[in-house]
């Protein structure tokens, strides 16, 4: 028995049935097109995509993004599973265009309110006052009009994020990077934010992202070089927690491109 499924994964068919189905179920290889989320991401980064973090999506054949199977549950997954969470590095379809992948943070789900001012992000829970109250320091606590925010929610813990300060009200710029009026995301959908906050096209300008487009979490790094091909050894075979947690009381230098990207 061992020996007939050995010959079998060896065939070409074996080959090719084994990869699919680790292509279409398990892991998918990506790779970081844009400086959106440096330096928790750079471009430049190859990492794998853990498919099954929120479910199963409805598989496809990769670079054609042909559907293998109809959307039977019409949530673009064959089988549903945990909803992304705040603070999650998640992979997902552009909404406008299935066909391109983006990963960005989830910085509000479903109910939530979210708002910018003065490049500061505010973040209103929809568990409410009493949540606010009991999970986050007082410090980083505004009350407006009887609702409490969280200022910069993320900061704290992921140390990638940050903002520009060469960027700043000149009249050109995209008012979105500086003041954004509250805005409720719909139940079911998530609002996306890179991490290099005043460089990142995102749910800023086009929208949130539902269910149905969520493609799964990054899982590791496999391989890693820079723009003059040279091999970031130290990022290979890295997790995007260990990356992190290296970052932490650690200096970062940051080379910005002009754009929104």
């Amino acid at each position: 028995m061992l020996n007939k499924i050995y010959r079998w994964s060896s065939s070409w068919t074996g080959t090719i049935i084994i990869v699919l189905t680790i292509i279409f179920f398990v892991a998918q290889a990506f790779v970081i097109p844009s400086g959106s989320m440096k330096n928790t991401l750079l471009i430049g980064d190859m990492l794998f995509v853990k498919k099954f973090s929120y479910g199963i999506p409805t598989p496809r054949i990769p670079w054609l993004e042909i559907k293998v199977l109809p959307d039977f549950n019409d949530n673009g997954h064959l089988i549903e599973g945990d909803k992304p969470q705040r603070g999650d590095i998640v992979v997902f379809r552009y909404p406008h265009n299935e066909a391109i992948h983006y990963v960005k943070r989830l910085v509000a789900t479903g109910g939530d309110l979210i708002a910018m001012k003065d490049k500061h992000l505010l973040l209103h829970p929809k568990e409410g006052n009493e949540y606010v109250l009991k999970n986050y320091d007082k410090e980083s606590i505004l009350s407006i009009m009887g609702k409490m925010w969280i200022v910069d929610p993320y900061k704290k813990e992921h140390p990638g994020i940050h903002n520009d300060p060469s960027v700043v009200k000149d009249g050109l710029t995209p008012y979105q990077l500086f003041d954004m009026l509250p805005v409720e995301v719909p139940e079911g959908e998530y609002f996306m934010m890179g991490d290099n906050r005043d460089h990142s096209n995102d749910s800023r300008f086009w929208g949130t992202v539902q269910y149905k487009h969520i493609v799964g979490k990054p899982w590791f790094i496999y391989f890693s070089w820079d723009e003059n091909k040279e091999i970031r050894w130290n990022r290979i075979f890295r997790s995007i927690e260990g990356i992190e947690d290296e970052m932490f009381g650690k200096e970062i230098k940051i080379e910005h491109k002009e754009g929104i990207y």
